[in-house]
């Protein structure tokens, strides 16, 4: 059985990673065996020299940063800074766009942050609630985030619930001001505003959540542009996307989303767990993605509704689609909605989706199996596989009047999370590469300059030896 949760405006939704790393030194003979004695010494002047260089280096270089995880499984951005969300507006947190930031949601009452905002921009606030594992949730608890101006007039509401899965996952609501609009369009000071939705139900487990926001802001155009969505697209279902999928293991949170191109690709799931990837789309290009969830064979009894959910967020982080499957064993499958070619315009579409797909960049896939599949169909890992196709040919974007913030988040380049070769199809493991991209240039340069002394000092130990031979 196949279940899409929708609503009107907004839908009813649906461990740090570990690496080895085993370093081994090989030393060989020199010059066929003249080297003797001098040689040797030669070698362990050299190891001695780079375990000092390495250990000196390592010291000296910051640790590498990893994503903070707080036993929800979630990675929050690793350079997130934390702050407290006020009470109030006179005691409100400025945030700036570009900047990610870690705060706590407590079970009752709204948290206040500050923004600065020019006329001209549009500024977007995703909020990305956490609640910690095992927690209970009820169907309709989630979280709410509007923008609201100096005056108490609201700019922009969104809310993001847990839907019928009941499983704890992260929620993602996002806030935002648009310069466009008749209401808060002057310059100054704005107010975000994050609360929790709640059903009353007592099964809900008390206490607060953790929080993710990643402020962005949107120049104004340079000159004039479109002020109505195309009314003509093609809205046909494409062609299936086949093939043998690829294995591509995935991200803990948006910060640490692994990139997908076009093709099928595969990874596990176990029950519980929210799964993060980025799909780069260019201006004037079209998204489509299919999720499957694989089947367990035979001797499965059971059914678990909204088992599945996959969520498509756009590079603000904000909803565009979703779809849920149930499951009661065997494979099933289901495609989010067709969805426009990314265009600026599109911000001035009725529907929720056809808005939201308004800038090129990073659109995120977002996988959760709920954990109630534990109970029914045992612990897994379920395999998973998503068919990707990104349709069209890339267009020139907007003209802007100034930057975004953070710089580039309107740019789809593949190399943004990860670059992947989806020619090549090859798999890596992102930590791994991030701390030796980190840490190459303290304990690779160590190494390097531990082999040069090694070299030098051997050659120098040869035209010793070489010099105490008789001569013919």
């Amino acid at each position: 059985m196949i279940r899409r949760w929708r609503r009107a405006g907004r839908r009813w939704p649906a461990a740090g990673p570990r690496w080895r790393t085993a370093t081994r030194l090989r030393g060989g003979s020199s010059g066929g065996g003249s080297s003797g004695a001098g040689g040797g010494s030669a070698r362990a002047a050299a190891l001695a020299a780079t375990a000092a260089l390495t250990g000196l280096l390592t010291a000296l270089l910051p640790a590498s940063p990893v994503a903070a995880d707080s036993g929800s499984g979630y990675a929050f951005a690793p350079d997130a800074r934390t702050i407290t969300g006020a009470t109030g507006t006179a005691a409100a947190v400025a945030l700036e766009a570009g900047r990610t930031y870690r705060s706590v949601l407590p079970e009752k009452g709204r948290r206040y942050f500050r923004l600065e905002l020019a006329a001209d921009s549009t500024a977007y606030v995703p909020v990305t609630a956490v609640p910690p594992a095992g927690a209970t949730v009820s169907a309709s608890d989630g979280i709410g985030v509007s923008v609201e101006d100096a005056n108490g007039v609201s700019c922009g509401y969104d809310g993001a619930r847990f839907g019928a899965g009941l499983s704890p996952r992260p929620v993602t609501a996002l806030g935002r001001r648009d310069a466009g609009r008749t209401l808060c369009r002057q310059a100054g000071t704005y107010y975000v505003i994050v609360e929790r939705l709640t059903s009353g139900s007592r099964t809900t487990t008390p206490g607060g959540w953790d929080l993710e926001i990643a402020p962005v802001t949107e120049p104004g155009l340079a000159g004039a542009a479109a002020t109505t969505a195309p009314e003509a697209w093609n809205s046909a279902s494409p062609e299936a996307v086949t093939g043998d999928p690829r294995r591509r293991t995935a991200g803990a949170g948006f910060a640490t989303a692994r990139t997908l191109g076009a093709g099928a690709w595969e990874t596990g799931i176990t029950p519980g767990r929210t799964l993060y990837y980025a799909v780069p789309v260019d201006w004037g290009q079209q998204l489509h993605a299919t999720v499957e969830l694989g089947s367990i064979g035979d001797g499965a009894h059971g059914y678990v509704s909204a088992a599945l959910n996959l969520s498509l967020y756009s590079p603000v982080r904000g909803y565009v689609d979703d779809v849920s499957l149930g499951y009661d064993g065997r494979q099933k499958t289901s495609s989010l909605a067709t969805l426009p070619p990314v265009a600026y315009a599109n911000r001035f579409a009725a529907l929720g989706a056809e808005n939201s797909v308004r800038f090129a960049g990073a659109y995120y896939l977002v996988v959760h199996l709920t954990e109630q599949t534990a109970d029914t169909f045992g612990q897994g890992p379920y395999d998973v596989t998503l068919r990707v196709r990104v349709d069209g040919t890339p267009e020139s974007g907007p003209h802007y009047a100034g930057s975004p913030v953070p710089k580039g988040v309107f740019d789809p380049p593949s190399d943004r999370f990860g670059g992947l070769d989806t020619a090549a199809g090859g798999e890596e493991d992102p930590t791994a590469m991030r701390v030796l991209a980190a840490g190459g240039i303290g304990t690779g340069t160590a190494l390097l300059l531990g082999l040069g002394v090694w070299t030098l000092t051997a050659r120098r130990a040869q035209i010793r030896v070489n010099a105490q031979k008789p001569t013919a």
